[in-house]
């Protein structure tokens, strides 16, 4: 009994399991079938609503095509009008200029005659109203009436340019000569960077080779970007606080002492000669002022080697650059300074500004960020591409390479080596550096004043 209970048991636990299983396996097969259901209405819906887009693009492009045909037949149809009613009008006008002359001879020959003068009047007005007629007519078929037209159809973009144009036709000489000697020359220089090209023969296109000669064999193009990025990481963030100091300390002064001072800063950025007195200053003899002062003192017993030596070059280039460094960016300073709306001042002072440094950085600095920015860019431009204080104080090329730059080496396979291919790509590298310095100073100017 008990082995049968036991078997019973048995069999109905396992038909129990096995229909459990069975509904599961059921459930899942419903489930997958479900989910293979809906991914394949997902991908259905996803291609029709490409169709649909397809033909939605189709038919609108159809729809601008028909009515670009309709805008054209209109357009000739208009043009051809125009120039009937013009040619009729001219006739119309040769003919009234004939019977003009007839009343303005009547007239001048019975000056006195009051019914003469009457017609001629009545008759005059009558053939100006023509004459302006015909003038209406003209303009009607003329380029600007058609680029008026042709505005109307386009967007808003095209339709600022044409209410504008006049602002595009006094800028167009200048666009056009920076498109030709500046845009033009960095494509080119861009392209010719990937090529071999010696000015003699067709340039070789060499794909990569130039960049990876520059950073893997041209041992002295790192010691230049060395030298270039310590010159530039110095005299630039100096030369550029140095440039607002001095202006904003001379902006104090009075108007006559101002300009004096201006000028006493300004001026050795533009002398000629001021490369002589550098050489005067650290000639290599007893004679140069810095030798001479250092034996008079005795500091040192023989003169020192100045640009000879490697050790300071590199030192004596930078002192130079940042006494020619008050440029341009110096100017540009002032004229910001001078600028500032001095109510500004008085508004700041109710508001709780109890400094001249609060002035500065809350009032000043934001309302000259135009200057700051061209002064950063002038600097940074000028920091990076120092050529003409290495070559006049270190020489060309410079003992072991000391002050070599960028530029010089760039001046060293371009005018010298004629390997136009490899200095265009030297000439690329300086391009991406002074990129992202750029955008590196316009991120940080924009937080002045906050």
């Amino acid at each position: 009994m008990e082995v049968f209970l036991y078997v019973a048991f048995s069999l109905i636990f396992a038909l129990i399991t096995f229909k459990i299983i069975r509904v599961i396996l059921e459930n899942k097969k419903v489930n997958k079938n479900r989910k293979h259901a809906s991914r394949e209405e997902q991908r259905q819906s996803k291609v029709e609503a490409k169709l649909s887009r397809s033909e939605e693009k189709k038919r609108t492009r159809e729809e601008i095509k028909r009515k670009k045909a309709e805008w054209k037949a209109q357009d000739q149809e208009f043009d051809a009008q125009v120039k009937l009613n013009i040619a009729a009008l001219k006739e119309e006008v040769k003919k009234s200029k004939e019977v003009w002359k007839e009343y303005h001879a009547a007239y001048k020959a019975n000056p006195d005659d009051e019914q003469a003068f009457q017609e001629y009047i009545e008759y005059n007005k009558k053939h100006d109203r023509l004459v302006q007629k015909l003038r209406i007519e003209k303009n009607r078929g003329s380029l600007t009436y058609k680029m008026e037209r042709w505005s109307k159809r386009g967007g808003r973009l095209r339709r600022e340019i044409f209410i504008k144009r006049q602002y595009y036709y006094l800028v167009a000489p200048y666009v056009i000569l920076f498109f030709v000697f500046t845009v033009v020359p960095v494509i080119m220089s861009l392209i010719l960077s990937f090529t071999n090209f010696n000015l003699l023969e067709f340039p070789d296109f060499v794909a990569w080779e130039n960049y990876m000669r520059l950073f893997i064999d041209d041992e002295n193009f790192i010691t230049a970007i060395k030298n270039t990025l310590i010159l530039a990481v110095v005299t630039g963030p100096l030369g550029y606080i140095a440039a607002f100091v001095f202006a904003w300390l001379i902006n104090e002064l009075r108007p006559r002492l101002r300009s004096f001072m201006t000028l006493i800063f300004y001026a050795p950025s533009i002398s000629g000669s001021a490369y002589l007195v550098w050489k005067l200053i650290f000639s290599s003899d007893s004679y140069g002022y810095a030798n001479a002062y250092l034996i008079k003192f005795g500091i040192i017993n023989e003169p020192i080697q100045w640009l000879s030596n490697e050790n300071y070059i590199i030192w004596i280039i930078m002192l130079v650059q940042l006494w020619l460094s008050l440029g341009v960016s110096f100017l540009s300073f002032i004229a910001g300074l001078q600028s500032v709306d001095k109510t500004l001042y008085e508004a700041g002072a109710i508001d709780g500004i109890r400094n001249r440094w609060q002035e500065l950085w809350f009032i000043t600095l934001p309302q000259m960020k135009s200057q700051l920015m061209f002064g950063a860019v002038m600097q940074i431009t000028s920091a990076l591409s120092i050529a003409d204080v290495s070559i006049q104080m270190a020489g060309f090329p410079s003992v072991n390479y000391a002050g070599h730059t960028i530029i010089t080496h760039l001046m060293d396979y371009g005018s010298i080596r004629m390997e136009m291919g490899y200095a265009s790509a030297i000439a690329t590298i300086l391009f991406l550096i002074m990129i992202g310095a750029n955008a590196l100073i316009r991120k940080i100017l924009r937080r002045v004043g906050s």
